[in-house]
């Protein structure tokens, strides 16, 4: 134990390490991690709670808890509380663990809207219940993921989805230019217990361990005041749950290996390469025999498909149909986009044009950041459609043909092309793209202002 930290730090006994979630790589080529389908022994876990509990391991799990914030749960504590909540309160929390009666608090039903209609359900644990969720995946991932499959890519140390999609591309440039893609409906609320329990059971020995995973499952959940049970699933919102989701779809993994085939998994979503029609339906036919009745999920048959690779889409990419099969933006990904910039880039929503700009390059930052992995130059033409659309929301903002003239002389137009301008019978989408506009609004002026090409995003 240290005796002295900076003052700006988390104050428990031991200095603040870093992140304990499992890191996303933004790699740009396939990177094979080999790993074995032999889960470790059960006998070295028999102490597994007293290094959940360490004081190393809570230091860490709180530093976690703290910086990736989140909202309160049901008990209304914040991440900023938590520390001195700890402290106050960890003896008695620590008791409770080590002699396997704690019982964490119901999560709190958060919904939120899905991309392509519908909504999700989250399901929000106390910070008090993440740090202990966190913990025990500081414990149990290093156990745990040197044992799963080398196609499972999503919520893993090293792993990305930039990786799962370029080597979906590697099998589609192989030949294998037929695709089962697989969409398992409500996964995360139809775990079953007594199935994802049993798998857990066959790697842990402390039954402490055991009784606390089990007692997150079975919480329940806090809607609108009203408790609900929780019979199955693993709710979505807690750190533990990617770790216990690839747990469950191990053995997916394990079959589709002992069966030869191609895939590529991210959580939930599971695509299986093969080299014609007729395999890809008594591929996807043998699978949903497999899924729902050995694993006790259910595929979402409208969701799923045998198809060619470029008509569907993967984590928000697809390829082109080019003897290359280069990468690019799937068609709904950049209608999700276009979606939300129009929602930040209202014509009356009432704030100035500087604010909009910074909130519209926030988005931007993090779109093109993984977006950027496409081959194709899909960023620059949208680029050309948010400068078009600010354009807009400048000449409405305006107001008055004062205004726009004035304006329009302040930014180095003429007098006569100012006039043609503000005197035109043309709708503000239409004047966007007129001499006037353009010359006012150059992509430099757009820089001045804060909104950089998307290009140049991934280059910073």
């Amino acid at each position: 134990m240290t005796t002295s930290r900076p003052p700006n730090q988390l104050e428990l006994t031991l200095p603040v390490p870093g992140r304990g979630e499992a890191s996303c790589q933004d790699a740009q080529e396939v990177e094979v991690v080999r790993s074995s389908a032999e889960s470790e022994s059960p006998a070295c876990t028999e102490h597994l709670m007293e290094a959940i509990c360490d004081p190393d391991n809570i230091e860490a799990a709180l530093a976690s808890v703290v910086c990736n914030k989140g909202a309160p749960g049901v008990d209304g504590i914040t991440v900023k509380q938590l520390p001195d909540v700890l402290k106050a309160r960890w003896p008695e929390i620590e008791e409770q663990l080590l002699q396997g009666h704690y019982q964490p608090q119901p999560v709190r039903r958060v919904q939120i809207p899905k991309p392509a209609g519908g909504v999700r359900n989250l399901g929000i644990p106390t910070t008090i219940d993440r740090l202990i969720q966190q913990a025990v995946l500081q414990q149990l991932q290093p156990l745990w993921d040197p044992t799963f499959s080398e196609h499972s890519y999503g919520f893993r140390p090293g792993r990305s989805a930039h990786q799962a999609v370029a080597q979906a591309q590697a099998y589609i440039i192989e030949g294998y230019q037929f695709v089962v893609d697989i969409d398992l409906a409500k996964f995360f609320d139809r775990v079953c217990h007594d199935r994802l329990m049993a798998a857990v059971a066959a790697r842990i020995s402390d039954r402490r361990v055991l009784r606390l995973i089990r007692s997150f499952l079975t919480a329940g959940v806090l809607n609108n005041g009203l408790f609900e049970e929780s019979r199955e699933g693993t709710p979505q919102g807690g750190p533990l749950s990617p770790l216990l989701s690839n747990l469950v779809l191990d053995e997916l993994d394990r079959e589709l290996e002992r069966r030869g085939h191609r895939f590529v998994r991210y959580a939930d979503d599971c695509n299986i390469y093969v080299r014609s029609e007729k395999a890809g339906r008594r591929v996807m036919k043998s699978l949903t025999r497999f899924i729902e009745g050995r694993l006790k999920l259910q595929i979402n048959v409208e969701k799923s498909a045998v198809a060619r690779p470029w008509d569907r889409s993967f984590l928000g990419f697809t390829v082109r149909n080019e003897p290359a099969f280069r990468r690019c933006i799937a068609a709904k990904a950049v209608a999700r986009f276009k979606n939300r910039v129009r929602e930040l880039t209202k014509r009356h929503r009432g704030v100035s044009l500087e604010r909009m700009i910074k909130e519209l390059t926030s988005f931007l930052k993090g779109w093109a950041g993984y977006f950027g992995f496409s081959q194709l130059d899909e960023l620059s033409s949208l680029d050309g459609w948010i400068r078009r659309r600010l354009r807009c929301v400048a000449w409405v903002q305006w107001k008055t043909r004062r205004r726009r003239f004035s304006e329009l002389r302040r930014l180095g137009i003429s007098a006569k092309a100012a006039f043609e301008a503000i005197f035109s019978p043309k709708g503000p989408w239409r004047l966007s793209l007129s001499g006037a506009l353009h010359r006012s609004f150059t992509n430099a002026h757009f820089e001045s202002l804060g909104l950089p090409a998307m290009g140049n995003l991934l280059k910073a």
